[in-house]
């Protein structure tokens, strides 16, 4: 089934100007009903919860409502399992901070060089636990044989650096620089083993924290299947408010984690996920995360399609964005273009496409100076930078500029194939 992209582009206000996004990697646009909600809730229910009279009594329950709709989106048991937080990073740091009466000198974390909201609080939780920092790099896919750039996260890479003292693997399941998919079930279930084999007590805890910041705005996330104790996104790259959630499985949340709300607060929130906020959400912000499951189930069978088939659809009308724009690039190869990850379009990759312009002199092209070409037109939004994935990008070889990092364009559901060839025609400008 496809998508049918004059409704789902109605829903978006901001697509009226005509201004393509193409930034979305960063922040999508919000939906108008998320607007509608957060107004609503401001204008008609903005108390204190859980109080007795009428209004806190519909303010609780529109606030609870967010964390199911979270719940709904991470596929979680319950909405015991799920925390709201300003933004990816805080909720991780977060949780480093109460998972860390659990780590031991010595154990073992492994990190990657993507994003740092899931590397940099597990490095400062080791250095301050005298635990073990271990970095799954990005390694080179053998497809590509020709580019030095396209990496990605690889199972043959993870594989020797799990131990019978590995504790914690925090990974990507979609890297926001490399656009690629990584099989989350499949490291999960391939680590597990390895550990065992390798001498790990099956009483001793290893557990998973898996960053879905880049992968939620495409894919189904599945926690369950998935078979991970933690998991996060943001919501305003889902079409939804400037807020961020966390997946907890309830096991971990009662054995793993120390609470870090108020000490007068224990017993009662000792399996709740409010041992994560120290402090409440914004209110109205998690009320508008309710508007995001509803959009994305009328995409399909005529308004009451289940979120798979959702999710399914997306990424069918992504393929379409992505193999123009891929064949593009690759078609500059002479010029210096060299995407960074998979040359390939295919369903082991989202539309979020970097690159960088390499040569002799002249004919390198900055990655600023790509973006300021953009800039000028006034009419399309992209970027350049590290992103945060400082250790991946300051890791490229050849060696690539930090600051200037590699330019993204990047691209959602409600991009049309007409907007990509705008973008192409300000590139041939650029790369003339």
């Amino acid at each position: 089934m496809s998508l049918d992209l004059a409704a789902v582009r109605a829903a978006f206000p901001a697509l009226a100007s005509g201004f393509v996004y193409a930034d979305n990697a960063g922040g999508s646009q919000a939906l108008a009903d998320v607007v509608a909600r957060i107004s609503d809730y401001l204008l008609h229910s903005n108390v204190q919860l859980g109080a007795d009279y009428s209004v806190s009594v519909a303010s609780t329950t529109r606030v609870a409502s967010g964390a199911d709709a979270a719940r709904e989106l991470f596929n979680a048991e319950s909405v015991d399992e799920i925390a709201f937080g300003s933004s990816s990073t805080m909720l991780v740091e977060n949780l480093a901070r109460a998972i860390e009466a659990d780590v031991k000198p010595g154990d073992e974390i492994i990190i990657t060089g993507e994003h740092e909201s899931n590397a940099g609080p597990w490095k400062r939780l080791a250095a301050r636990k005298g635990a073990v920092i271990k970095l799954w790099p990005a390694t080179h896919l053998a497809r590509c044989l020709e580019n030095p750039y396209a990496l990605g996260l690889q199972l043959a890479a993870l594989e020797p650096l799990i131990s019978a003292k590995t504790r914690l693997v925090a990974f990507t399941a979609c890297s926001n620089i490399l656009g690629s998919v990584v099989p989350v079930r499949a490291v999960v279930v391939a680590a597990r083993k390895l550990a065992r084999e390798r001498g790990r007590d099956p009483g001793d805890k290893l557990e998973f924290c898996v960053d879905c910041v880049a992968y939620a705005p495409h894919r189904r996330i599945d926690v369950r299947a998935w078979d991970v104790e933690y998991c996060y996104f943001s919501f305003y790259k889902v079409y939804g408010p400037h807020t961020s959630v966390l997946y907890a499985r309830a096991q971990a949340l009662r054995h793993s984690l120390s609470s870090l709300a108020h000490h007068f607060l224990s017993p009662a929130v000792d399996d709740k996920p409010y041992k994560l906020q120290p402090g409440g959400p914004g209110y109205e912000l998690v009320y508008g995360c309710t508007a995001v499951p509803p959009y994305l189930r009328a995409l399909t069978f005529g308004g009451s399609g289940p979120l798979e088939a959702a999710w399914a659809a997306v990424a069918r009308h992504e393929q379409t964005l992505l193999r123009p724009l891929l064949a593009f690039l690759r078609g500059k190869r002479a010029r210096g273009v060299r995407v960074v990850g998979d040359e390939s379009e295919g369903m082991g990759r989202v539309p979020t496409v970097s690159f960088v312009v390499v040569g002799d002199g002249p004919r390198a092209v900055r990655s600023p100076d790509v973006v300021k070409a953009f800039d000028a037109k006034g009419d399309i939004g992209i970027r350049y930078g590290h992103f945060y994935a400082y250790t991946l990008v300051d890791g490229l070889q050849p060696k690539v500029d930090v600051d200037d990092g590699v330019v993204r364009i990047s691209l959602v559901h409600y991009n049309t194939v007409e907007e990509v060839q705008r973008i192409i025609e300000v590139l041939e400008d650029v790369l003339a």
